[in-house]
């Protein structure tokens, strides 16, 4: 796979999807699961009135100091460390630059030839940490998020604050869209959202350490332990559906809210697909999707290899 892109296997493998109907009852039922989790619309337009050139940090929140008041509950057969209310789920949304320079809603079927420049949109249903791996022609996985380079290597997320990938407001033009090339390949995506980080995953410092003290051996790659548990992550039922909307620009609320790290309300439009765990006791969510796919070039031009 080529460049430093994150992401850019899974905007190919949603095209080799095949379309739901947004009518059907499980739709329905994990539509709502999904977006009742959003806040209700307060009619106040929050954060800051002057759009930031770069994104609010991904790294982990300090933890909060418990006060006199807070109870103290015991950890034991009875009392489990944390009580799960809801699935955990990822909203997705891939968008295509138009002729006018518009991020545009596009249908993931559509085929994208050399040039197209897409980004996408993520939404989290709760509080969490998203990891994705890529494994190219069946070789050695590799995590291509977090990233050494971006966002801190941070890679928490609140729930229903969007997310570009890439950003809509960094500096140069070329940073702001993933572009196809003409290089085919056979890739496979595995997308890993958890409650909690995963253990002997480097992130944040970590990462950053490990990447500069290895030189040559980024992007990480997970040893046979981490490999197999999201080996069996894989296998649990989860639920989707999709949103109609191809051809709509994205909105102004979308934008302003990826950018400046504000929460998507229920008004606000759906995403294009959601994914859902199948239970609330699943403490992680693993979207696998195979693809071949059109190689994309960022950060540098087509000749560079992603690292």
């Amino acid at each position: 796979m080529r460049t430093k892109a994150i992401f850019l296997g899974f905007l190919i493998s949603l095209a080799g999807t095949t379309p739901v109907l947004a009518s059907a009852p499980q739709d329905e039922d994990v539509r709502g699961s999904f977006m009742t989790t959003r806040p209700k619309a307060t009619g106040k337009v929050t954060g800051s009135k002057s759009t930031p050139t770069t994104r609010p940090s991904h790294r982990r929140p300090k933890a909060a100091t418990p006060s006199a008041s807070t109870p103290v509950v015991a950890k034991g057969p009875n009392n489990p460390a944390t009580v799960n209310t809801a699935r955990i789920g990822l909203g997705l949304t891939l968008f295509m630059r138009d002729s006018n320079g518009l991020a545009v809603r596009t249908d993931p079927s559509h085929e994208f030839r050399k040039g197209d420049h897409v980004r996408v949109l993520i939404e989290t249903s709760a509080d969490g940490y998203l990891y994705v791996f890529n494994t190219t022609d069946n070789g050695q996985a590799k995590m291509i998020y977090p990233d050494q380079e971006l966002d801190d290597a941070g890679n928490y997320f609140q729930a229903h604050v969007p997310f570009e990938i890439p950003s809509g407001v960094a500096p140069e033009e070329r940073l702001r869209w993933l572009t196809f090339d003409e290089h085919p390949g056979a890739e496979k995506l595995y997308f890993v959202f958890t409650r909690e980080p995963l253990a002997a995953v480097p992130i944040e410092d970590d990462l950053i350490s490990y990447c500069r003290d290895n030189d040559g051996k980024c992007p990480w790659s997970p040893g046979a332990e981490v490999w197999a548990q999201i080996q069996r992550e894989m296998n649990e039922p989860v639920k989707t559906a999709r949103v109609s909307g191809v051809g709509r620009a994205q909105t102004s609320s979308e934008h302003r809210a990826a950018t400046r790290g504000i929460g998507l309300n229920r008004d606000d439009p759906e995403p294009s697909l959601i994914t859902l765990t199948g239970s609330t006791a699943r403490n992680m969510l693993v979207v696998t999707m195979d693809l071949v796919h059109k190689s994309i070039s960022m950060l540098g031009g087509p000749d560079e290899e992603m690292q």
